[in-house]
């Protein structure tokens, strides 16, 4: 008859968390590799890589222009880096998103780091070793001074030390000796600082714009009364433009000093303003306004930027009515001031809207400071206003002023040109004075150039919390380099072997770097044993 086996145990089922339990690991090793310190200094280096291309490429921050330049002579490649937001890399996403996990970070990597120096910082004098003999640095010498009166010496040589007084077994002492703490508040400063500088520097951008504007030089105004008001503006994002500081500046002219070889040096423009009570009594401040100088008013910043120049032209229409403008035209040659532009005419007595929209007028072209022709061709040769000329081509027809779409104050919407909406019914260069008659009998003039001015103006309410977290930081990381922690001990006991007098037994350490510490040491023996005060 065959043995009967045994029924097979039940086999153990392994472990299985649950999906709640799962969810919660999965957050806290991530948690954990997100607060490392490894992981905010590979952050830290993505964030310097991603903030290579703001100094490579052109902004449309600072100069849309330029962005779509570099977009038209790069092609497909142009339009893709438009698309990833290279352009715009301090607003990008991808940007945000590295500074955001970079601050998160640090602030979960630094926080517990913080409460550590602390304890450090207040921690007492550690036991005095058994064997002060194996510390680095160790003397010891007998004196026939009592026990008692060594004891006075030693807490008055070690005045300024934090220490801890303990009895020995032998009917000894032993004093044990700290310093250096400033070390660890240094540490603890430089990261309060750090986390102070990174809250500070994010709530700046929730709470602080920044926007540019073009003002002509000839006393013309302009009031930080809306956004409307700006050429370009870029909000914070609790900024919705109604709240603005207010403050008038009045830009009475604008000076440009050259080098020899037409290199600009100096630039100036005299100024007046009004903020607060000024206001409301019309008192007018003067202020000379100068690059990397700027205006402090109502808690903003006015930069000068840059300038240009502005052609003024007088359109005399067939029924003897006038029209004067003047306006900016931007600088395609910033060594010669080269500038093109197009400056817009709607002509007057018509309420057709239909007719009105086909006799629109739009004088473009270049213009030259100094001018030079060569076989009818207008170019600059110096950036100064000594001869300036233009080159116009005269359009007519519809401009699409009132199409319901913002447009370009330096340019004409190409599309209505191909399309013949818009036609070039002159060509000609014009000296100042000097006027083309159109086939209507519409007469342009070119009257003369003025200047004109680039303002930024910025606001930012943390900057000052950002300085002064700044100076914490690296007030605190000097500390922690210059000042070194070390510890000192001190054994006094009673003669032995019949002879008389006291043994003292010094040893000391250092707890960072030891350079400079073994003749601090032999000092504070010195003064130690004999029990006479010294340098």
């Amino acid at each position: 008859m065959p043995p009967i086996e045994a029924p097979p145990a039940n086999p153990q089922r392994p472990y299985k968390p649950s999906a709640g339990k799962q969810v919660l690991a999965f957050l806290r090793n991530t948690w954990r590799g997100l607060t490392s310190m490894r992981t905010a200094l590979i952050l830290l280096f993505l964030l310097a890589l991603a903030a290579l291309p703001g100094a490579l490429l052109p902004q449309n921050r600072l100069n849309a222009a330029k962005v779509d330049e570099y977009i038209s002579s790069h092609g497909w490649w142009g339009t893709l880096l438009d698309k990833l937001q290279f352009y715009d890399v301090y607003s990008s996403v991808w940007f945000s998103a590295i500074y955001l996990l970079l601050m998160i970070s640090l602030v979960g990597c630094l926080t517990p780091r913080s409460w550590d120096y602390v304890k450090q910082m207040r921690a007492r004098p550690v036991l005095t070793p058994r064997n002060l003999a194996r510390m680095p640095h160790h003397r010891i010498a007998r004196t026939s001074r009592t026990a008692e009166a060594v004891r006075e010496d030693v807490l008055k040589q070690l005045s300024g030390w934090r220490k801890v007084e303990r009895e020995e077994e032998d009917g000894g002492f032993s004093v044990s000796a700290e310093r250096g703490y400033l070390r660890e508040t240094g540490n603890l400063l430089f990261h309060f600082g750090m986390l102070g500088l990174i809250i500070f520097f994010a709530l700046g951008k929730l709470y602080s714009y920044e926007g540019q504007v073009i003002v002509q030089a000839d006393g013309s105004q302009f009031c930080n009364s809306g956004i409307y008001n700006y050429d370009s503006f870029e909000a914070g994002l609790r900024i919705d433009g109604t709240d603005l500081d207010p403050f008038c500046v009045k830009v009475n002219d604008f000076t440009a000093h050259y080098t020899d070889t037409n290199e600009a040096d100096y630039y100036h423009s005299n100024i007046q303003y009004q903020s607060g009570p000024d206001l409301q009594t019309g008192t007018w401040r003067p202020y000379n306004l100068q690059v990397n100088d700027p205006l402090r008013t109502a808690g903003d910043r006015v930069y000068l930027l840059g300038n240009g120049y502005s052609p003024q032209f007088t359109v005399t229409f067939p029924n003897g009515e006038k029209r004067t403008q003047n306006t900016q035209w931007r600088p395609t040659d910033t060594g010669t001031m080269l500038s093109q532009g197009a400056t817009k005419f709607d002509t007057p007595g018509i309420t057709d809207e239909i007719q009105r929209r086909t006799k629109q007028l739009a004088i473009t072209g270049i213009l030259a400071p100094t001018s030079f022709v060569h076989a009818g061709v207008l170019t600059s040769t110096a950036p100064q206003l000594k001869n300036p000329m233009v080159a116009v081509d005269v359009l007519r027809g519809d401009l699409g002023l009132d199409a319901g779409r913002g447009q370009s104050v330096f340019d004409v919407d190409q599309d209505r040109v191909a399309d013949g909406r818009l036609k070039r019914v002159a060509r000609q260069n014009l000296a100042v004075g000097q006027e083309l008659t159109l086939d209507d009998g519409t007469k342009v003039r070119f009257d003369g150039v003025n200047e004109w001015v680039n303002l930024q103006i910025s606001h930012d309410p943390t900057q000052g919390y950002v300085l002064g977290f700044a100076i914490v930081m690296f007030a605190g990381l000097g500390a922690s380099l210059l000042v070194k922690r070390r510890r000192l001990w001190v054994r006094v006991s009673r003669g032995d072997d019949g002879h008389a007098g006291t043994v003292i037994e010094v040893a000391g350490l250092a707890r960072t770097d030891q350079a400079g510490y073994g003749e601090e040491f032999q000092r504070i023996g010195e003064r130690l044993v004999t029990g006479r005060k010294g340098s």
